[in-house]
């Protein structure tokens, strides 16, 4: 495995290399520190030179500021990897104690949080974990294809989905494909459940997929041709290198109009999102195929599903976990089961995980009230974190 060189990045390109670069030294250190082995002797020094090439990109009132094309500039945040690399060098040199005093340090409240999740998890004999990735078990990046997984928290996953639970699935609104290049806890750990659990990598390496009707698969395509014109106008070629960017998942369409660091200004967020609802209205005028559901920051535009009486519903994470169930054959009508998210659109997740059994136990990362009061009232004993690092060590810290 090449070492990482200490280079100078100059356009977004190198950025996203640099980036890949990183997730194949996580990988095989995550591989060796699972397997009982140390990692390899230059991967720290791999990470300090990515760590240095990244904090050396000229900064332009506070962010980074990175080459488009010949012509244009783009400003980013690189927090989510720069204290990424930062923790898992901390994690490599120093020892799991010393990072997790250092977790402690930078998260007010870390270790009583952490004791009230494994309070609730302790002696308990999970049949599923089922867990969203960004925001719950994963932290937050400015953009999701530079969103590689850290070395601490891939080891600390991994640990939990190989004793404490029979069947660990990461169900996430993600395409399977960015799911994959973004993960660095070997395959065969988790089921990995993408475009909201319309697909599915089981743990022998099979792709599984909720049939789509023919009819509504070429309304997808014609939708997601569209997309690629739209986005493919200068004005618009913004949204695709902010946040989700342009994704395209089985059954399901995302485009970013915003991030989490407002780097688009509202009124463009605001038009732009208004050119997608007239792009949905022009192609599908009496709403039979196409729900839109806008979080503000992400426009996700997603097939119908059939409900109850005929009636037509978008397909959330909690139709997502009832294929799982069906397909996989979680038997997830035998609990205790462990649920977790961050926002609304992981509820239906609790939910489901509810109607096949009730013995199922939550924990959400949000500092959000309505979010958090709404989870206990489905779950009166949910525990409520407010950083998904806490999630993660009460997870990696249970056995």
């Amino acid at each position: 495995m090449a070492q990482v060189e200490r280079v100078e990045l100059k356009t977004l390109k190198d950025f996203y290399a640099l980036m890949g670069a990183t997730r194949e030294v996580r990988h095989d250190a995550v591989s060796r520190i699972l397997d009982g082995r140390q990692a390899r002797d230059d991967a720290a020094q791999s990470l300090k030179n990515a760590l240095a090439s990244l904090e050396d990109v000229p900064e332009l009132e506070g962010r980074k500021e990175l080459a488009l094309d010949r012509e244009r500039k783009i400003a980013l945040d690189m927090a989510y990897e720069i204290n990424e690399m930062k923790k898992d060098l901390i994690y490599l040199e120093q020892g799991e104690q010393a990072f997790l005093d250092h977790l402690a340090d930078l998260h007010p409240g870390f270790r009583d949080y952490v004791a009230q999740g494994q309070a609730m998890l302790d002696g308990l004999d999970l049949n599923c974990l089922v867990s969203d990735r960004d925001g719950t078990v994963n932290n937050y990046c400015a953009r999701y294809l530079t969103s590689v997984q850290s070395i601490y928290n891939a080891v600390f996953l991994a640990r939990f989905a190989r004793s404490g639970a029979t069947s660990p699935v990461i169900l996430t609104s993600a395409p399977m494909d960015g799911l994959r290049q973004m993960s660095v806890v070997p395959e065969g750990e988790f089921y990995y459940a993408a475009s909201k659990g319309r697909e599915c990598l089981d743990l022998e390496g099979r792709l599984r997929r909720l049939a789509i009707p023919p009819d509504k698969q070429a309304a997808m395509d014609r939708l997601n041709r569209r997309l690629e014109e739209l986005v493919a106008k200068p004005e618009n070629e913004k949204f695709t290198l902010i946040g989700s960017g342009l994704q395209f998942k089985f059954g399901q369409s995302t485009v970013a109009r915003q991030d989490i660091n407002k780097s688009v200004a509202e009124d463009e967020s605001d038009a732009f999102m208004a050119e997608l609802e007239r792009l949905v209205a022009e192609l599908d005028p009496e709403h039979a195929c196409f729900r839109i559901e806008d979080t503000g920051l992400d426009v996700e535009i997603i097939l119908t599903v059939e409900s109850s009486g005929d009636e037509l519903k978008d397909f959330d994470k909690g139709d997502g976990v009832k294929y799982l169930n069906r397909e996989l054959g979680l038997e997830m009508h035998r609990g205790p089961h462990l649920i977790c998210g961050d926002t609304n659109s992981d509820v239906p997740m609790l939910e489901a995980a509810l109607d096949l059994s009730r013995d199922a136990k939550a924990i959400y990362v949000t500092d959000k009230q309505d979010l958090a009061q709404r989870v206990q009232s489905l779950c009166p004993d949910a525990v409520i974190v407010p950083q998904p690092d806490m999630l993660v060590t009460i997870l990696g810290t249970l056995g």
